[in-house]
This record gives structure tokens, C-alpha cells and sequence, in this order.
């Protein structure tokens, strides 16, 4: 069994009036503890007739005080996103035994924002994007290795532009819940919510 270290009780008898310091921290501190893939969150959305779907995605960063991550824009996500708005986003790290909750509206990123991160990504990742109709059914991987291939030679020697379909989406956080795992399933939960007036509302929930 991998080390388990918990927040200490008494930070959550006085949590700061925002919950960013504790999410910036949380985050980091997974990538200190050997976690495979630290950056990795859940990503939850609903379709038109309220049908939710979840995926993994991976966290990217921050813009403009949002958690961002990058997708296509015409793959099934991304057609919730865009056409109901709202998300939710879920980290859980076991090594650490936490769990952060964030809910709120999806804005699209900046194209210059989503143009310089493309333009960070690997050359084949960057190929990728442009091969892949990300969630349309294809009949079989050599079909899909032969559009990747195609779009590789109408490259070759030139760098690879951002496809207009695929970008960023930043999420407007308005509820934060930090779960801190407990013995006996006796849990530590506390959440944010963002007021009108924006401010925020630091709440001990029970378990």
C-alpha cells in the first residue's frame, strides 16, 4: 500500500476566505507524491436531454483564474461544452487520499491561448489532432493510422498549425469541495460556494 498523508485537522477549522491557495497547494503536493499521472482530473457533462457522460482529461494550467484543459471542439465533449455550458471536474490522488470537487460554466479559451499551447504540444500530438474526428466511429486502426500518415506527409518539413476545431475551454469555478479521507469513513469535507456578491462561502460539510 502506497504512504497516505492527511491534511492536518485543524487546517479545515480555518480555511482562507477563497479556496485557491489550498487547490494550488493540494495540486502540487500530488505531483510531489509519485503519483502517475498527477495532472489527471475527471471530467463531467450532460447532453441535451440531461444523459451525463465523465472522461478523463488532464489539467493544463490556469487562465485567467480558471482550470483549463484542451479538446475537440467537434468530438462529443466538446459539443456538450458548447452547446449546455456547465461542468464539473474531479482530482483524486490515493497516495494523498484527496479528493477535489470543482463545478461551474465552461468559457472557450482565447485562440491565442489555445494557438500557444498547441504549439507546445509534441509534433505527432500536434499531428494527432488534425487525424483523429475525436469520438466518430472509424472501421478499423489502419484506417486510423493511415490518416494520421496522410497528414504527416501534407506536413512533412512545416510546422503544424492548430486546427480550428480544437482549442481550449477554461472552467468559471462557482462550488469547490476538498475531501480529505479519514479512518472509518469518517471523513473531512469542506466547500466553497461563490455568492453573488463574489464572494466566497466556506462550509464544513459532513461525510
Amino acid at each position: 500500500m502506497p504512504q497516505i498523508t492527511r491534511l492536518p485537522e485543524p487546517r479545515f477549522e480555518n480555511p482562507p476566505k477563497q479556496p485557491w491557495e489550498w487547490v494550488r497547494e493540494w495540486i502540487e503536493a500530488a505531483q510531489n507524491a509519485g503519483q502517475i499521472e498527477p495532472t489527471a482530473m475527471n471530467l463531467a457533462t450532460v447532453d441535451a436531454d440531461g444523459r451525463p457522460s465523465n472522461r478523463t482529461v488532464l489539467f493544463k494550467g490556469w487562465h485567467a483564474g480558471m482550470p483549463c484543459f484542451y479538446t475537440n471542439y467537434e468530438g462529443r465533449k466538446g459539443q456538450e461544452l458548447l452547446e449546455q455550458g456547465w461542468a464539473s471536474i474531479c482530482f483524486w490522488w490515493d497516495r494523498l487520499d484527496r479528493q477535489i470537487r470543482m463545478e461551474g460554466r465552461v468559457r472557450q479559451l482565447p485562440t491565442e491561448v489555445s494557438d500557444a499551447y498547441f504549439a507546445s504540444r509534441g509534433r505527432r500530438s500536434q499531428i494527432g489532432a488534425w487525424a483523429s474526428a475525436q469520438s466518430y466511429p472509424i472501421d478499423s486502426r489502419a484506417d486510423l493510422e493511415a490518416r494520421f500518415h496522410s497528414v504527416e506527409m501534407h506536413y512533412d518539413g512545416q510546422s503544424v498549425p492548430r486546427p480550428p476545431h480544437w482549442g481550449g475551454f477554461g472552467l468559471k469555478v462557482d462550488r469547490v469541495e476538498l475531501w480529505q479521507g479519514q479512518n472509518d469513513r469518517f471523513h473531512d469535507r469542506l466547500q466553497y460556494t461563490l455568492h453573488a456578491d463574489e464572494k466566497w462561502l466556506a462550509e464544513r460539510l459532513q461525510p
